[in-house]
């Protein structure tokens, strides 16, 4: 551990080992469970308190960036994944905007009949043949995120679609379709066994859904989409400016 801090700097002690420990979290060395450094082993390499080492240390654990466990020690949390209300993007655009390499564990196309609510949304007549996508999406080690969509009439996909490309590339080459709106509900549920099964995590793990629509220019609604996010692999970041 390559670490040293700067005992004439104005930065107070803590904050110098909070952006030390950062910067070692962000280096990967302990990723993958690897137990992170004592306490007692940071104050002494850096010369400074355990306190202040504790209280740097607290702050990271209250950011999500590292979890205590008691009779185990300190570990890295998992790295969750960024998503901004302020931001709106297909899940690809998102994903390749932030460097994360993904694949599909699931692409399911169907033709479902218009339920009561859909039909409400999209303005068409209940019992009307929409277009249903299902897709569980992840990394390398596993699902994290489950979307179901259902769309207007007047989108329609080729069969030999394989949706590797962004969804709203794709309904703007496909139908002319320039989709430009999107309302969000965002609501924490437990993971029920079908989620549990999708997403490979417990019943009753903690989930975040989030209901999307999406419009086009003259404000009707093209795609509903429901997205259920595994909660330990997600954040959802909210700006509002004034």
């Amino acid at each position: 551990m390559n670490i040293a801090i700067n005992h004439n700097s104005a930065l107070p002690l803590h904050k110098q080992i909070e952006t030390i420990l950062r910067d070692l979290i962000d280096s990967g060395e302990y990723d993958k469970g690897k137990l992170f450094p004592k306490e007692v082993d940071i104050s002494n390499r850096l010369g400074v308190s355990r306190n202040t080492v504790r209280q740097a240390i607290n702050t990271l654990v209250m950011d999500g960036l590292l979890i205590r466990k008691k009779g185990v020690g300190t570990t890295v949390a998992e790295k969750k994944i960024q998503t901004k209300l302020s931001e709106w993007h297909s899940f690809t655009q998102e994903m390749n905007s932030k460097g994360i390499p993904f694949q599909n564990y699931k692409v399911q196309l169907s033709t479902v009949k218009a339920n009561e609510e859909q039909a409400l949304q999209l303005s068409v007549e209940e019992g009307k043949e929409i277009m249903q996508l299902e897709r569980i999406r992840g990394d390398k080690d596993a699902p994290f995120v489950y979307f179901v969509s259902w769309f207007h009439p007047k989108i329609q996909f080729s069969d030999q679609e394989t949706f590797e490309t962004p969804l709203y590339d794709i309904i703007e080459e496909q139908s002319n379709i320039v989709l430009t709106k999107s309302s969000e509900e965002l609501v924490a549920m437990l993971a029920n066994e079908d989620l549990a099964i999708d997403l490979k995590v417990k019943v009753g793990s903690p989930i975040l859904f989030r209901k999307r629509a999406v419009a086009d220019p003259g404000g009707r609604v093209m795609e509903i989409n429901h997205g259920y996010y595994r909660a330990d692999r997600f954040t959802y970041q909210i700006e509002i400016n004034r």
